[in-house]
């Protein structure tokens, strides 16, 4: 209860009346103060309903007032993201019976005596007058009640799909290496949350291809023929310079805006009680704003809610004044009834089908199920079940403290979808605006890479990320097998670091009876071979990319600006996972890297990266 107690709101009330006019007539102005119990610190933006009246906000001093308050019973309701309002109704005002809330428990509302003043006529009477017959006497009805409590940060419920950390493999005894691409990049917003707040980041919130593939890079556009296309380098690894590190980079097609097809999008949004904090529902709502101030006469969205239960709040619609007012008079409260939203976002996705158009459900939620389809093994299939019907799907994380980022993961990977995380506006413009493209639309699905390795050059290798999109080899001519999606304009960046024949040993087999041993006179100088398969959009087969990477690392001043600055942000995940292989990692390390080779930045994105490592460099010294 100490901590209950310690934010507990207190409400100052003055009830002022023109003696004059109160002799004639029984309305009333009714005004005060919001501020925390014991601290002088006022609330501002306090949104206060007294039913059947008006409403009004607290100012910056956090006063509020209602005028004309006629005799009658009334209901008062104060609202503010990241507090829990609960409210009885019954509040009986009058000329002979002003309004006064007494509930000592520290969790709701407490009014103190002494607090309160009263003006009559010319003069203020304060509360050691009492006496005075001028003033009427001060009560409340016993059936009235009314209870405002903040809504406690626990940050352990927060949960993340757990990492093993890829190892060294031996090329001998594993000489393929096939996962699913990724072009989620939620983990890199979450990251910066943390560091942010002054916290350390939690090892599993840190994806390391997630916090890669956020940025842009420089890679040569696609050619017609293809969706994307495929660059590679080899050169020294920075954090262990015995070691060499493999860049492959694909460059997804970019789609002008204009170019883009008709959206069929359906808003499926969480408005149940653990989204009432500012960095919730209040920013979902802005942040959706933005999407639909750049939507175009062709486009149509349609909005589901669901807490307790889930309902439709708009039919799909190009009217953006209805779509703007219906989204702005959500409000958050109940439970979480996610999977029947789900079922009821996809039906009304399905009823709204714009053949070949954009059909896609933009769920944007915390990630908190609990009533319902919850687990999420079963959420998994229901979204399965659901993506063959040609709808995809987005997911945006918010929120803090209660999120679950492993729920939002499998969701969106099951929905043939893509997941990022929003936590302020410049994020939302950035995901909503800036790349409305490459999160909306899909011009490649179920990518999967396939890394053959010669070990007549390469001892070990490891994989630097993706360690939840890992596949098994047989997987990859499977064309049953769900992997990955490339969007519009967004590319793809994978790092392998790589031990050269020669170099140190990492554990050992014996030698293979039947493996062949003149691949070096047969292939000469390749290093690897990487293999592609992808399909588009609409299609069910797959189609096959071969390229192949030779031995000749590039010396230092060669390497490009792609293969440094994502090298650095590699380093950095390392650093943030205490990954046992970062050897010889550091945040300075990290800083001089990114710096060197920051490029164009026209958004600035980079420019933040090389703050947000400064910034860890002081929490993570500090122990």
């Amino acid at each position: 209860m100490k901590y209950i107690a310690q934010f507990s709101i207190v409400i100052f009330m003055l009830l002022i009346a023109n003696v004059s006019f109160l002799a004639q007539s029984t309305v009333f102005v009714f005004e005060g103060k919001v501020k925390l119990e014991n601290s002088k610190s006022v609330i501002n933006g306090v949104l206060l309903t007294l039913k059947n009246k008006a409403t009004s906000k607290s100012n910056s001093k956090g006063e509020f007032k209602f005028s004309d308050v006629e005799n009658g019973f009334y209901s008062l309701k104060l609202e503010k993201s990241g507090f829990i309002t609960k409210l009885e109704k019954n509040i009986k005002i009058s000329k002979d019976e002003l309004l006064f809330l007494v509930e000592l428990s520290p969790e709701l509302i407490e009014i103190e005596l002494d607090e309160i003043e009263y003006e009559v006529a010319d003069y203020i009477v304060a509360p050691n007058m009492m006496e005075s017959k001028r003033i009427s006497k001060m009560s409340i009805s016993n059936n009235s009640s009314f209870s405002w409590r903040p809504a406690p940060v626990v940050y352990n419920t927060e949960s993340y799909n757990s990492i093993t950390e890829n190892i060294f493999k031996l090329v001998k005894s594993a000489p393929l290496s096939t996962f699913s691409i990724d072009v989620d990049v939620a983990a890199y917003a979450n990251m910066r949350r943390f560091l942010m707040n002054g916290n350390k980041v939690l090892e599993d919130a840190v994806r390391i291809e997630e916090l890669i593939n956020y940025f842009d890079y420089d890679y040569p556009k696609p050619q017609k023929s293809q969706p994307f296309s495929i660059t590679t380098e080899l050169g020294a690894c920075p954090w262990n310079t015995k070691h060499q590190l493999v860049h492959i980079g694909l460059q997804g097609e970019k789609i002008e805006l204009e170019n883009l097809p008709a959206n069929n999008l359906i808003f499926l949004l969480d408005v149940s009680g653990s989204m009432s904090y500012d960095n919730k529902l209040p920013l979902l709502k802005k942040s959706l704003k933005l999407l639909i101030n750049n939507l175009r006469d062709e486009d149509k969205i349609g909005i589901v809610v669901y807490a307790g239960a889930a309902g439709v709040v708009l039919e799909p619609t190009s009217d953006k004044e209805a779509i703007l007012r219906a989204l702005e008079e959500l409000s958050a409260g109940g439970s979480t009834a996610g999977g029947e939203g789900i079922k009821l976002a996809y039906k009304l996705a399905e009823k709204s089908f714009i053949k070949n158009g954009n059909n896609r459900i933009i769920l944007a939620t915390d990630g908190d199920f609990n009533v319902g389809v919850s687990s999420d093994g079963a959420m998994k299939r229901l979204i399965e079940e659901k993506r063959e019907s040609g709808v995809f799907l987005t997911c945006l994380g918010f929120g803090m403290g209660n999120y679950k980022d492993s729920k939002m993961e499998t969701l969106a990977d099951a929905g043939n979808g893509n997941y990022a995380y929003i936590d302020n506006l410049l994020e939302a413009k950035k995901v909503l605006v800036t790349e409305m493209g490459g999160t909306l639309v899909t011009i490649a699905k179920d990518v999967k890479i396939q890394v053959e390795f010669n070990p007549q050059l390469v001892a070990s290798y490891r994989l630097i990320g993706y360690e939840n999109r890992l596949l098994n080899n047989e997987d990859f001519n499977d064309d049953k097998k769900d992997a990955g999606e490339i969007v519009a304009g967004h590319a793809v960046t994978a790092l392998y670091e790589i031990i050269p024949v020669g170099g140190e040993t990492i554990g050992s087999v014996d030698d293979l009876k039947y493996q062949k041993s003149d691949s070096k006179v047969q292939f000469g100088d390749e290093l690897l071979t990487i293999k592609f398969r992808y399909k588009a959009p609409k299609e069910s087969v797959s189609k096959l990319i071969t390229v192949a990477l030779n031995s000749k690392v590039s010396p230092k001043i060669y390497l490009s600006q792609n293969f440094m600055f994502s090298a650095a942000i590699a380093e950095f995940g390392m650093l943030l996972r205490n990954s046992k292989f970062k050897e010889n990692a550091s945040f300075e390390s990290v800083l001089a890297l990114a710096r060197k080779n920051k490029g164009k930045d026209e958004n600035g994105y980079r420019s933040e990266f090389i703050r947000l490592v400064s910034l860890a460099q002081q929490i993570y010294k500090a122990g």
